[in-house]
């Protein structure tokens, strides 16, 4: 299993020994919390900004000592200032996340204890719920033929379609279907499993329909490409690696064609799995188990979806209306 490389640190605002501590305390979440990549690189740009920040907030370069002696009054003026760039309150509280770990990595490392940070309350997010397409668009999506009059090469087009599928009948993320080798993906009628490897580079096992696996066998077999046991089962135009971008672009294609709002996107299918699952009576802890969640209250806001519903439902059916 591979491990996520640490970013490489260069700071003009704060000493050395922070820069020193900061590439260490990378390394440990990669190597050992196994965070992905760009889980780093943002750890990485929110700490480098607040060092910035703190930089000019006092005056002088950081140092480790100063550091921990940062009130919570710095902070907030930090956090206040983010608030003024704009930045949505998930990416304020992953900031502060990233400079609590920093903080507890000091601290279990002897090297100051930054108290301020336990001291700030982390800034509320509003709550919205995933939109969901109906079954009967989420089925239309996985279709080639409705991208028939587009000027594109056929096996491009089956390709699309056996990625969307997959989105669509194993509620995978979108890295996670363009990150499958050929041997992952069993040939129809000779396995009904997918092993994925997920965030934080934990693998699951999730089912996958035989009509799901056949148009990926169909894709495969009109792929000018070779397709090695080892390789990208997905490959873009001139063989590469598939960009997500590319399969984004062809859904925003579709969301004309199928008269679909914007929220109709790559990462809306896997929303789709979860909610029709849920509707026709799927067991919630399965659910989880199937899309990968670390918590089971990150896989309720789906039943949020299906009590909107409920009422929507019965708000126009009701014969008292």
């Amino acid at each position: 299993m591979s491990k996520a490389a640490a970013p490489q640190i260069d700071l003009a605002s704060a000493d050395p020994d922070i820069a020193q501590e900061m590439t260490r305390w990378l390394s440990h979440l990669g190597a050992e919390r196994r965070l992905s990549p760009k889980t780093l690189e943002a750890y990485a740009r929110d700490l480098r900004q607040c060092l910035n920040f703190l930089c000019g907030h006092w005056g002088e370069r950081v140092t480790l000592k100063r550091f921990g002696a940062l009130e919570a009054t710095d902070i907030r003026a930090f956090m206040a200032m983010r608030r003024a760039d704009d930045i949505a309150g998930r990416s304020l509280m992953r900031a502060l996340a990233g400079l609590r770990s920093f903080g507890r990595f000091l601290e279990r490392e002897g090297k100051g204890k930054v108290g301020a940070l336990s001291a700030i309350r982390a800034p509320k997010v509003a709550k919205s719920l995933p939109k969901p397409l109906p079954m009967a668009s989420a089925k239309r999506l996985a279709d080639a033929d409705e991208r028939a009059g587009e000027d594109r090469e056929t096996w491009i087009l089956a390709r699309d379609a056996a990625v969307m599928a997959l989105l669509y009948g194993s509620g995978l993320r979108i890295s996670e279907a363009l990150g499958l080798t050929r041997r992952e993906v069993p040939r129809p009628g000779e396995g009904d499993v997918l092993i994925v490897t997920g965030k934080g580079n934990k693998t699951r096992m999730v089912p996958v329909l035989q009509n799901v696996l056949a148009l990926v066998q169909e894709y495969a077999s009109m792929c000018p490409y070779p397709l090695p046991a080892e390789g990208p089962i997905f490959v873009g135009a001139r063989g590469g690696p598939l960009s997500p971008r590319i399969i984004q672009l062809a859904m925003e294609r579709l969301r004309g064609a199928l008269g679909l709002p914007d929220s109709a996107t790559p990462h809306a299918l896997r929303h789709s799995f979860a909610t029709h699952l849920l509707s026709r009576g799927g067991d919630l802890r399965a659910i989880q188990e199937l899309l990968g969640h670390a918590s089971l209250s990150t896989t309720q806001i789906y039943t949020g979806i299906d009590a909107e519903r409920l009422l929507e439902v019965y708000a126009s059916a009701h014969p008292r209306r």
